[in-house]
């Protein structure tokens, strides 16, 4: 079986002449937007825009707008990113007709919604490595490649330790989780090197179909339902070298497998490839030492989806689109 994301697999030094990304933007004629969803990030949210804002956009005219996409952050946040020239949205005013939910994938649905982009960006905003690369990179596969539609990144993630970072260690869940998940029972998306990114970039008039997944379970959830719509020619990957980051003890790691699995279990039934015979428990289990013994702690984590942005009355209207 010929290996699609293997052959669409790219360094970002392919697409380090932005000038020339410029001129196949507008020779395509194309809006490319960029988006952070944020909750509590004011530590980097600034160098971030920064250092993007003055290559892209001041010295290349790659992106046509920044927005930060906020989870009503407590601290400066929002303030910083407008000081540094972003538009900023906080994620539970947008369809405030629709409910509000906490959670990434949340952010990215409604970021649909008021960028403007024929081409959307998303990268998370806690990386202290930030470097145009992590923009033009995954932009440089899609305006090459007009097969892509949706291009993910994958770098090497060290652990931070007390005295030094660690190289290996990052990525803990892909490998633990997902990459099993993948190669039992979606084996052409196994080759994807770092599925759980959460730096990648895709073609409006994909994502406008795909269904978000509320919390930790978006990236997954999209690529298992791009697959199923496209199959894999359509993915590609871009290699960013490293990336430097905050990194999740095991506790957060686990309630993120968590979250993951909920969301492969519905695609799976969605899919007819597997079918539960009850109902799956949505608490997840954590255990606790308190006076030398072992105590459970249950935390509520009931899957939520957001339909395809393509389905919401307003949006269509906004954008000029049938459904």
């Amino acid at each position: 079986m010929k290996d699609h994301i293997l052959n669409n697999t790219f360094h970002h030094s392919d697409f380090q002449d932005i000038k020339k990304l410029v001129e196949l933007k507008e020779a395509q004629g194309l809006k490319i937007s960029l988006a952070f969803p944020t909750l509590n990030e004011e530590r980097t949210i600034g160098k971030e825009i920064l250092i993007i804002k003055n290559e892209l956009i001041n010295r290349h005219p790659l992106l046509d707008e920044i927005a930060v996409i906020d989870s009503d952050s407590t601290d400066r946040t929002r303030e910083i990113a407008a000081e540094f020239g972003a538009n900023v949205y906080i994620a539970s005013q947008i369809l405030p007709q629709y409910g509000r939910f906490r959670g990434k994938g949340e952010n990215l649905w409604k970021s649909l919604y008021v960028l403007k982009g024929d081409i959307i960006v998303w990268i998370d905003a806690d990386i202290n490595n930030i470097h145009p690369k992590f923009v033009y990179g995954l932009l440089g596969a899609l305006l090459n490649h007009h097969q892509l539609e949706y291009v993910k990144a994958f770098y090497e993630r060290p652990i931070s330790g007390e005295k030094e970072l660690r190289r290996s260690g990052g990525g803990r869940v892909t490998e633990i989780f997902t990459r099993p998940v993948f190669s039992t029972f979606f084996p052409e998306l196994a080759s994807l090197i770092q599925p759980l990114s959460g730096e990648y970039a895709g073609r409006r008039e994909l994502l406008e179909q795909l269904s978000f997944s509320v919390g930790y379970g978006v990236e997954i959830g999209h690529l298992l339902d791009i697959y199923k719509m496209r199959g894999t020619s359509v993915l590609g990957q871009v290699d960013l070298d490293m990336r430097i980051h905050r990194n999740q003890d095991l506790r957060a790691l686990s309630r993120m497998s968590f979250a993951l699995l909920n969301t492969v279990l519905t695609r799976l039934e969605q899919y007819q490839k597997l079918s539960l015979l009850e109902e799956a428990n949505t608490e997840h289990i954590a255990l606790n030492v308190e006076n030398n013994r072992h105590v459970a702690e249950k935390t509520a984590m009931t899957p939520l989806e957001r339909p395809p942005m393509i389905t919401i009355k307003e949006y269509r209207e906004q954008f000029k689109k049938d459904q």
